[in-house]
Parts: C-alpha cells; sequence; structure tokens
C-alpha cells in the first residue's frame, strides 16, 4: 500500500509528462473495465515556507503551465482560505506565519492504490495476459546474453521478455539471473499514519497537502487522514538481503515517527486529538539519486527493469509502465528516459554498503528543493584521478560523476569570501573565481583534469574495427593514421546513442572516447554489435590513461619547453594525435583539440606516470601563468561556443541535423551508417526541431533568478521548448542558454532570425535573442 497521491510536481521534464499520463490513465480505466480506481480530482497544494522553495515551485509551474497543465501560485492567504486544516505558526486572526506561500496543480489527485492494480490487472486479463498469483520466481535462465526462461516453483515459464518490477525486492531478484543484473536501490522503512473518521469529515474533496520544508504529506482517507513523510534520520533495512516476505509491514515505531507527526500537528493542529487508526510501517526502495530506474539491462538483452519509484508509485507507474512497453515493443521509447536508464549506473552503485549509506543521505532529500551543482555527500572518494590528493591540496571542490570525483572549480588559497556550495537559484559564490578559470582558459594556460572520460579501444589484425566503426558512425573513420574524428553512434532513428571522439592509432587500432556517464551505455552500444567471429576485440582503457586538458593559448608554449617535438600549427595541425614525451614519460598521446573551442592540448597518459607529467606541466607553466581549471569553467566556455554535450543536450532522440553537425555527418563515404536512412529522410522534409543558443538580454545576473536548465522557451508568444544547459558567458558578459525550439514547421535560419525569443525563468520571461552559430567572442585589450 502507498499513499496513492498522484502529483505532477516534479522537477524532471520526463517525470511530468509520466505524470500527466498516469493521471489520464487512471482515469480512463474507470471508463474502460468498469473498475473504480478511486481517482478525486482533488488538487494538489505545495506549500512553501522560504523564498527559495517560491522559486523552485515557480520554475516547476513555469513548465507545467508551458506545456498546457494547469499550475497556480498563491499567496499564503489563499493557501489558507483554500485548505481550513491548514495553519501557520503565529497565524492567528488570518495571519500566514510561517507559510511563503504554495503551488496548486487542480488537476491532480488521489487514487486508491489496490483498486489501480485491480483495474489493471482486469484489463489485462481482458487482453489475454495470464496473472499468477502466488508464485516465486527463482531464477531467469540467461543463454547467450539473452532471457529465455524464468523458473518458478511452479515450474519453468519461456520468455522473450522478462520485466524486474520487484519494488523492493528488484535488487535481490536481479542477482537472481545467470548473469546477475545490477538494479541498484535499497529498501527503508516508510511510515505513514491513517486516522478513524474524524468528526466532521476531513472533506474527501479538500487538496492534498504536501508540506515540502515540514517533510509531511496529508490527504484524505475514508472520512479521516493519511499522513506520512521523510524523516531526517530513515532507517534502512534489508542490507543483509534476507528480505523474502512477499508483502510486510513492519513493527511500529512511534518514536522514530514523532518528528513526522509533530510536523503533521504544526501544519494541521486541528488533528491533535484523532483517534489514530494505526501507524503502519511499510518498507519503500529508494536509489542513489532520487531517480527511477528503467530500461534494458547492459549486460541482458530481453532483461528489462522498471523500479525504485521512490514513494512516487502512483505518480509515475502509468507513464513508465508505457515508456517501457513501448521499447518492448519497437525498441525505443517515444520519450527520451536517458534520466531515469539503468545504465547511468556502474558497478560501484551495487555495493550494498554504498547503498544503504547513500539511502540514509536521500530519503531526507525527497522533499528537497533541487539546487544546481549540490553534489551527494555519501559513497565519495571511491573513483579518483591519480592526481586526486595534489589537487585537492590545491583548493579542488569536488563532484561526482558516474562514480568518479570531478573538480568543480578551485578556491585560492588566499580567496577572501566564503564559498557556499549549499545551493542556490541565483548568483553563485563561486562566480568570481570559475570567472578567473575561464580567463586562464581564454587568454593564458589552464589544466583540467577529465580523467573520468570513457576509453575504449576497438583492436582488429586486418580491416574489420573500421569496417564496425564506419558502420557505426556517421563521419567518416577512414582517415590517416594519427587523426582525430568527431562523431555520432546513431541509432535507426539517426538519433545519438553515442558522442565520440575517435582516434586511429594504427590502422586497426582506434581510441574512443566518450563522455563519462556514457561508460555503461557506450560499451553495451559496441558490444552488442561486435563480429561474431571474434574479428574485433574491445577493451575498457578508461583507468590506464590519465586525461589531461591542457587548455588556452599559451599551452603551445607550456608543451613546447617539454618536448622535442614541434607542437606549432604547422607541425601539429587541429586533429590530430602524436605519441610524444613529456619530462622522463613517454608513450603519451597527445591530442590537437579540446573540448571548449579553445586552443590547446588533450594529454592521455599512462595512469603510472600522470603525477610525473602534470608536475612537469605545473612547473614549466609557471613562467606563462599556469593554474588549475575546473568543470564550471569548462562547461561556461563550451555552452557559450554552442557546443552541445551528450546527456545534457544530445540524447537518442536527437539527430546530427537537429543541433547543427551535418558537417559531421558524410553521406558519401561509400560505407552505409545505421541511421543514414533516418538522416536522409529528414533532410528532406526539413528539421522541425533545432538546437539554438539564446543570448538573454535583460536578465541582471546579480540580482534575478539564474537559468540552470529546463526553462520554457517561448517563440512570438507560444511555448517552444526547454531550454538544456545554461551558463553566465563571460566572454559575451550575459547568460547564455542552449535548447531545442520547435516551431510546428520545417526550420531555416530565416525563421530564427525573424522570430522573437522569450526565456522563463521562474515567474519571470526574459528577453532573447536565438543564434545557431556562436558568437565571435572579442580577445580582451
Amino acid at each position: 500500500m502507498c499513499a496513492g497521491i498522484v502529483s505532477s510536481v516534479r522537477h524532471l521534464p520526463l517525470e511530468i509528462e509520466a505524470a500527466d499520463y498516469s493521471l489520464k490513465l487512471y482515469q480512463s480505466l474507470e471508463k474502460d473495465t468498469g473498475i473504480s480506481t478511486g481517482f478525486k480530482k482533488t488538487g494538489v497544494i505545495s506549500l512553501a515556507q522560504t523564498q527559495d522553495r517560491i522559486i523552485s515551485l515557480q520554475r516547476i509551474a513555469a513548465q507545467l503551465n508551458a506545456r498546457g497543465t494547469e499550475a497556480m501560485m498563491l499567496t499564503a492567504q489563499q493557501v489558507l482560505e483554500m485548505h481550513p486544516w491548514v495553519r501557520a505558526r503565529g497565524g492567528d486572526g488570518g495571519g500566514t506565519g510561517d507559510i511563503v506561500g504554495g503551488l496548486l496543480v487542480p488537476g491532480d489527485g488521489t487514487v486508491s492504490p489496490g483498486d489501480v492494480c485491480r483495474a489493471l490487472a482486469h484489463a489485462a486479463v481482458a487482453h489475454g495476459v495470464q496473472i499468477r498469483e502466488r508464485t516465486a520466481v527463482n531464477h531467469i535462465l540467461v543463454d547467450k546474453g539473452r532471457v529465455t526462461a524464468v523458473e518458478t516453483d511452479h515450474g519453468e515459464v519461456e520468455c522473450e521478455f522478462f520485466v524486474n518490477c520487484a519494488g523492493q525486492w528488484a535488487y535481490e531478484l536481479g542477482q537472481c539471473s545467470d548473469e546477475a543484473v545490477s538494479v541498484p536501490l535499497h529498501p527503508c522503512e516508510h511510515f505513514y499514519l491513517l486516522t478513524q473518521p474524524l468528526s466532521p469529515p476531513f472533506g474527501e474533496n479538500l487538496p492534498v497537502i504536501l508540506d515540502l520544508d515540514g517533510r509531511v504529506y496529508v490527504r484524505e482517507w475514508q472520512g479521516g487522514v493519511l499522513s506520512g513523510g521523510y524523516e531526517k534520520n530513515p532507517k534502512p533495512i534489508f542490507t543483509e538481503g534476507k528480505n523474502q516476505v512477499e508483502f510486510q509491514t513492519m513493527e511500529q515505531d512511534w518514536d522514530h515517527y514523532e518528528p513526522l507527526l509533530g510536523a503533521l500537528l504544526h501544519r494541521m493542529p486541528g488533528l491533535d486529538g484523532a483517534a489514530v487508526s494505526r501507524l503502519v510501517n511499510c518498507p519503500e526502495a529508494f536509489t542513489p539519486d532520487l531517480r527511477c530506474i528503467m530500461g534494458e539491462a547492459p549486460n541482458v538483452h530481453n532483461y528489462f527493469v522498471l523500479a525504485g519509484m521512490n514513494s512516487a508509485g502512483s505518480t509515475l507507474a502509468g507513464g513508465l509502465g508505457k515508456y517501457l512497453a513501448e521499447w518492448m515493443v519497437t525498441g525505443s521509447p517515444s520519450e527520451n528516459v536517458w534520466p531515469l536508464d539503468v545504465r547511468r549506473f556502474g558497478g560501484l552503485q551495487s555495493s550494498r554498503t554504498f547503498l544503504r549509506h547513500r539511502i540514509m543521505e536521500v530519503v531526507p532529500l525527497t522533499f528537497e528543493r533541487k539546487f544546481p551543482h549540490v553534489e551527494f555527500q555519501t559513497g565519495r572518494r571511491l573513483r579518483m584521478s591519480p592526481l586526486f590528493d595534489r589537487l585537492d591540496a590545491q583548493g579542488a571542490r569536488w563532484a561526482e560523476k558516474h562514480g568518479y570525483e570531478r573538480a568543480k572549480f578551485f578556491v585560492p588559497p588566499d580567496w577572501p569570501h566564503e564559498v557556499d556550495e549549499r545551493g542556490t537559484f541565483f548568483k553563485p559564490s563561486w562566480f568570481d573565481i570559475v570567472r578567473a578559470e575561464v580567463a586562464s582558459c581564454r587568454e593564458g594556460v589552464s589544466v583540467i583534469d577529465m580523467t573520468s572520460f570513457t576509453k575504449f579501444e576497438l583492436r582488429s589484425a586486418g580491416s574489420e574495427s573500421l569496417e564496425l566503426l564506419q558502420s557505426l558512425c556517421a563521419n567518416d573513420l577512414d582517415v590517416p593514421v594519427g587523426s582525430i574524428a568527431h562523431t555520432g553512434m546513431l541509432n535507426e532513428a539517426g538519433g545519438y546513442e553515442n558522442d565520440c571522439s575517435a582516434v586511429r592509432v594504427t590502422k586497426g587500432n582506434f581510441l574512443v572516447i566518450s563522455p563519462t556517464d556514457q561508460h555503461v551505455r557506450s560499451w553495451r552500444w559496441l558490444s552488442q554489435h561486435l563480429p561474431a567471429d571474434g574479428s574485433v576485440q574491445l577493451e575498457d582503457v578508461s583507468d590506464k590513461y590519465t586525461a589531461l586538458n591542457l587548455i588556452g593559448p599559451r599551452a603551445q608554449d607550456v608543451l613546447s619547453e617539454l618536448s622535442y617535438t614541434p607542437v606549432t600549427p604547422e607541425h601539429f595541425p587541429s586533429m590530430l594525435c602524436k605519441e610524444m614525451s613529456i619530462g622522463y614519460a613517454n608513450g603519451i598521446r597527445i591530442m590537437s583539440m579540446t573540448h571548449t573551442g579553445e586552443p590547446g592540448f588533450m594529454l592521455y597518459i599512462p595512469t603510472e606516470y600522470a603525477l610525473h607529467v602534470y608536475n612537469e606541466l605545473m612547473n614549466v607553466g609557471k613562467k606563462f601563468g599556469i593554474r588549475n581549471a575546473g568543470y564550471l569553467a569548462l562547461r561556461s566556455l563550451r555552452i557559450e561556443k554552442l557546443f552541445a554535450f551528450w546527456g545534457q543536450d544530445l540524447d537518442p532522440r536527437t539527430t546530427p541535423l537537429e543541433c547543427g553537425r551535418e558537417f559531421r555527418v558524410k553521406f558519401d563515404k561509400g560505407v552505409e551508417f545505421v541511421g543514414q536512412e533516418a538522416l536522409l529522410r529528414q533532410r528532406e522534409a526539413g528539421v522541425r526541431r533545432r538546437l539554438t543558443m539564446l543570448l538573454l538580454d535583460n536578465h541582471d545576473p546579480e540580482v534575478d533568478p539564474w537559468p540552470w536548465g529546463g526553462e520554457p522557451i517561448i517563440c512570438n508568444g507560444d511555448f517552444a521548448g526547454l531550454t538544456t544547459s545554461c551558463d553566465y558567458s563571460f566572454g559575451l558578459e550575459r547568460h547564455v542558454c542552449l535548447g531545442f525550439v520547435c516551431l510546428g514547421q520545417p526550420i531555416t535560419p530565416d525563421l530564427i532570425a525573424r522570430s522573437e525569443y522569450e526565456v522563463q525563468v521562474a515567474q519571470r520571461r526574459y528577453q532573447a535573442r536565438a543564434k545557431l552559430y556562436p558568437v565571435p567572442i572579442m580577445p580582451r585589450s
């Protein structure tokens, strides 16, 4: 049993879409099956006790309204008038006390979870599904990397697909196949209170209350109330894996529930004295990043997962179930589900110790504001560059990506201001630090440790590795040895499965470099396309090389003093790779490229030489003003150059033609590649969505909330899309947003140029100028 609240107040656009479908499904089920789902369109009010919470809700309301879902910001007084049970501290005689405001979504509501299950089961049986209750799944059989059957206590069942949607048992079930499937979630005790019917009744049509800062939710339940929440000290359970009971409630723990009860009575003091029906302690599964897990397992074909709803099952189940069904039937879902994809996790997130510690952190964050660039604190310092200690001693502040520690920025030892990393929607405290790092990258020289990149080698004795990559890559990989090609690996629809750089090391050897969080996904994509005869070998060399980005106009000067190999542009042109020596270290692959559009080099250093090479760079670079820089400087530089990154701007539903990368597609290379036919059809019909750079004109970064991604783009007064990446451009001295513009017709440069744009940040719209190509940045005098 769960609370049965269906709320569109979600931070991910994908989850908002899923919630919308769930709401429609629960209403149509009753009409289609004749079985009530208990749906009541009560509306849901999310309360705010701080201005930061107001901004958080305004950002969500902007997305909801842009996509056609009614969402209304309320004043504190309106909240109190709409819900007679709600009170505020110090709020007597109409005072609003600690309530600052709220967000009402009138179309949201509640269901009876048990009734929803019955209606779904009835509809499924009517379409030929067989349901076998009280049947234990003992083992999943796998043959040649593909699910073939399931062993149950009632016999073996052959299957074409298997879906692990076992909720809190999904981790254990994942271990029960011939090849274990990682489903990183962990159960936790979850408490909610049921009262006896109240007199007068609570009111079955009163809005659900989400007291986000109070950490509690309240809904009507059979004339009384159901109220639960997310305590600061959660209680993980079954870490040892002994979770074998089909359905269970745990022992009541009133002492543990007391803070949530206090928050409930603080918000609704009229409930004091209400007769308690029971305190339910029912386990709930949570994931390491508070996002659901779905998709096809990376190591077993046709083994799908949908689990880890983080106490939002009623909200998400309908929509995510639809996407998973599409995936199984057609080969891909109708939305970009990468934020929830099981392949976003690596093996380290399967550690039970990691999961137990992380879940103790994430449960209290369920109702927290989602500030940008705020990091989880548990399960850290596991995957680290060999330079971690050196960089940490020099003031690095760390972020985690796919379990890897990466420096965000470096606080100088004499920095006069406190650097607050707790999060903000406004100008961050590290703004001037990143400004200095960007200036060094643009005007001097900096080093950015990018070791976390995914690095694979493809090798063959003959031309087999080239033939494989030519069929998988849109660009032409038949280039001279030592050349680098930026390329997309596309799916049949022409969308990006991977965005990578491929280096031809020898005639039959390629180094493929991909984003950090593509590690599992790109391995799966490459491995499933390897020739069956074993003629191409795929090796993960990510940990064999430390990657340093030597960036800036003085990078050439630094490298020239450390190597006998000339590195001037005439001897070392762009997009070339050479094996060189630096100091006493040899075998270093140096590439004349960066990932920002600035001049410089990428150095791929055998890990055992990493510290030596770094010391050499920093020692020689002193005379050129060398300094460390972090990923926030890289982000600012790449956004102002309109460099799209996979997972942020690019995804499996985005084609090269839609993001201005047609020049990296070689239709005439003589080899048909995956997705080619789809791109040719799109080129003929015209592109109907386009990655666009939007420069904000009347936004004041000192006082206005900042755009961080997910803001509605308004074109000629109509909703045209959402931003994907945003940052302040120190070169253009304004905010720059990247996002896909959809105008309902084929998009041309002329159409973009003659349209008027705005970007909505929270409640305010800011004028914007749209550009399809980077704006030149003049060097500072």
